[in-house]
């Protein structure tokens, strides 16, 4: 199956550029999607599905980096290849710092520099997922842990402010949980906290997170 690449900029000869870039490097590994706007961009880079993003740096009165940093807020993993047509040294630090993985310039891309790129921010965003993983899970249960919930928490806080949207906090407690563990043995409170994880996983919304406070 063809893995997804979404491509967000405004010029339409730069997504025909990028799909003649593609069809010299690929077989049937990528397809390319394309967004005109910043407001598309962001709703389809959101909707997940994509392994990688192509954003350009202008987008008509907003800009690459603003997406960025919106997706990001919004928990965004994409790996991002940024694209522009300026050179300068700080247009680069900027896209990198916003979370960006590799930066190329318009005029100066080749099919292969393209697809080594892509390359080069899959694998980097392989790893840095499993990195993120390891210090924001539980080991136990696989949700999110408690550093990880107060940090979100604060994000979400800062977000429901600055958007005036209504945010949800739902604390679920699982009642007579010690009498488990002193009864059965905590092999069993474990498979316990492990199954419940699990259902509660598997009700969850794209824009939802599950995470263990206690423990």
């Amino acid at each position: 199956m063809a893995r997804k690449i979404l491509l967000i900029d405004d010029d339409r000869m730069q997504f025909r550029l990028t799909q003649a870039h593609f069809k010299q490097f690929q077989t049937d590994r990528y397809e390319l999607q394309w967004a005109e706007t910043y407001e598309e961009g962001i709703k389809k880079l959101m909707s997940g599905g994509f392994v990688a993003c192509l954003l350009d740096y202008q987008l008509g009165e907003r800009d690459g980096l603003q997406l960025i940093r919106d997706a990001m807020a919004q928990g965004c993993r994409t790996p991002i290849v940024f694209l522009t047509a300026e050179t300068a040294e700080r247009v680069d630090i900027a896209a990198m710092n916003a979370g960006a993985l590799d930066y190329l310039v318009k005029g100066e891309i080749t099919p292969r520099m393209l697809e080594r790129s892509l390359r080069y921010a899959l694998k980097l965003g392989d790893t840095l997922e499993a990195l993120r993983r390891l210090a924001t899970r539980d080991q136990l249960t696989g949700l999110l842990n408690r550093r990880e919930f107060e940090r979100v928490l604060t994000e979400e806080d800062e977000r429901v402010r600055r958007f005036k949207h209504s945010l949800g906090l739902v604390m679920v407690d699982i009642d007579h949980f010690k009498v488990v563990n002193d009864t059965h043995g905590h092999a069993v409170g474990d498979v316990v906290l492990r199954e419940v994880a699990r259902r509660v996983a598997e009700e969850l919304r794209t824009v939802d997170r599950a995470m263990r406070y206690g423990g």
